[in-house]
């Protein structure tokens, strides 16, 4: 997912910029808000900012310019919500940029917008439309995990693609002609990767919910009744 430094030409890496500055920007204002309301929330915001910067590190070329690598932004999408995951992934994006030249300090804006926006809005939204429909609670977490990283490798697809047209002309046939290409190889690493983070994202909530549920009330992730009844069936 990690488009390397200056891989994206001009107008493209500033057109990212562009869309996900503003992102970010409501994104420190509802963090900032989250923080005043409550300082004990930090150690914890803290320790969702470490467990992206992990799970993203693992990477996989993709020989596309880019790599696959699970993103880690469904659970702190859930828990947070997706303004103030987009935070914590743009902090972690230039931490890994900066040490690691894993992605870049130009294309910092078309890697934030995939990873950092779409896949988190893509999770937040899915656990709730699964959480609505009453759907099982692992179930959910684990497709809200899933397909959330598989929306930030679509739209990285995407980006390379308007970047990179076949025959090097932008126009509709050319772009899907490239998508194809590009998400067909990202496809070969991150469907597996995929699969198992939402595994490990359910089996994470499972131990939170069984040792520290108490968290995922306060923060509205679940009611109370719902813990319990998730208690009961569990059991």
């Amino acid at each position: 997912m990690h488009i390397m430094e200056g891989f994206l030409p001009t107008p493209w890496w500033q057109i990212w910029f562009a869309v996900s500055i503003p992102v970010i920007m409501y994104g420190i204002h509802k963090l900032n808000g989250l923080v005043k309301e409550k300082r004990e929330i930090l150690p914890l915001l803290a320790v969702a900012g470490a467990f992206i910067f992990v799970l993203s590190s693992l990477k996989l070329p993709s020989l596309t310019g880019s790599c696959s690598h699970p993103t880690g932004t469904g659970i702190v999408a859930i828990m947070f919500g997706p303004a103030i995951t987009a935070v914590l992934s743009t902090i972690v994006l230039i931490y890994q940029a900066i040490l690691l030249a894993h992605g870049g300090l130009t294309t910092l804006g078309a890697n934030v917008f995939s990873m950092g926006i779409v896949g988190p809005v893509a999770s937040y939204l899915i656990y709730k439309a699964g959480m609505k429909a009453k759907i099982n609670f692992y179930l959910v977490i684990f497709l809200a995990a899933a397909l959330g990283d598989w929306a930030t490798y679509m739209v990285t697809s995407t980006q390379l693609a308007l970047a990179y047209p076949a025959g090097g002309v932008l126009t509709f046939g050319a772009f899907l002609s490239s998508f194809g290409k590009f998400a067909a190889v990202f496809a070969f690493t991150q469907a597996p990767l995929a699969i198992v983070e939402g595994a490990v994202s359910a089996l994470l909530f499972k131990y939170v919910v069984e040792v520290k549920s108490d968290i995922l009330v306060e923060m509205h992730v679940l009611e109370d009744s719902v813990v319990r009844k998730i208690r009961g069936l569990s059991a």
